[in-house]
């Protein structure tokens, strides 16, 4: 079967989160060389990224994830949409000056919530365009919700949607691009005695939820524990997950050609 890379670049990552409508252009732009790259040598890829300080900021100003609860409910939505959308054309337009095929997929138009959840997903069109050899780019974003009226779709959750769905033709791999290393036995950023923990399996899922709810992980970037539960769920289906530093040059290339790298691989 042949592998599909479904990638995420963190929102954290690409933008300045203390900052509104702050990207790091720098960051963006040696990613998407690194996905050129490996593009061009023929490796299937779906590429996602996180809104950062770009929806996050409207988003909180609209209560956009609490659903419609006020008279400008409707209009944030349209902002917060907007302001997703103004991140993913940096990216593309970068992807695009690298001479790579790519198409946006704007998630609030293929995707439909029930009460936060994504429950339909429409896939036709991504899988043609990744029969023709073009790269999708997807981005958290809003959705219509038939419960709230409306809800945000995070990247982590588009992604493990479309792993579930299109495991059915492809070996999924995910990779997931922060500002750490992986998963820690405590917030990286706070504690100097974390430890990276490289492999995190059936025999140890447990231990390291301990950690990551324990009052030293916390507050771990990017809601760490929700996020290994996740992905640990897909690891039953046989998608392996890697969690790698963005911030490292050449990771990312790396680990899209094949190679092992630094960093947390879940698997079940």
């Amino acid at each position: 079967m042949e592998r599909l890379y479904l990638v995420k670049l963190g929102g954290s990552l690409i933008t300045d989160k203390t900052k509104p409508y702050t990207e790091r252009r720098e960051v963006i732009e040696r990613l998407c060389r690194e996905v050129a790259y490996a593009k061009r040598r023929g490796v299937k890829l779906i590429l996602g990224h996180g809104g950062g300080s770009y929806p996050h900021t409207s988003a909180k100003l609209y209560r956009t994830a609490e659903g419609i609860v006020n008279k400008r409910s409707t209009y944030g939505l349209g902002v917060v949409h907007y302001d997703a959308a103004e991140l993913n054309r940096i990216v593309m337009r970068t992807l695009l000056d690298l001479g790579v095929p790519a198409i946006s997929f704007q998630p609030s138009a293929f995707a439909y919530c029930n009460n936060g959840r994504i429950k339909r997903i429409f896939l036709l069109p991504l899988l043609k365009a990744l029969e023709l050899e073009v790269l999708p780019v997807v981005y958290g974003d809003v959705a219509l919700d038939s419960t709230k009226g409306c809800c945000i779709i995070s990247t982590e959750r588009i992604l493990a949607k479309l792993a579930r769905e299109l495991r059915k033709f492809y070996e999924i791999i995910i990779v997931m691009c922060g500002i750490v290393d992986g998963v820690y036995t405590a917030d990286p950023l706070k504690y100097k005695d974390a430890r990276l923990i490289p492999l995190i399996n059936r025999k140890n899922i447990k231990e390291v939820e301990d950690y990551l709810s324990g009052s030293h992980g916390i507050d771990v970037t990017g809601g760490m524990l929700h996020k290994v539960r996740m992905l640990y769920e897909l690891a039953k289906y046989g998608i392996r997950s890697h969690l790698i530093n963005g911030n490292e040059p050449g990771l990312l290339k790396r680990v899209l050609m094949g190679e092992k790298v630094r960093g947390t691989i879940i698997e079940y």
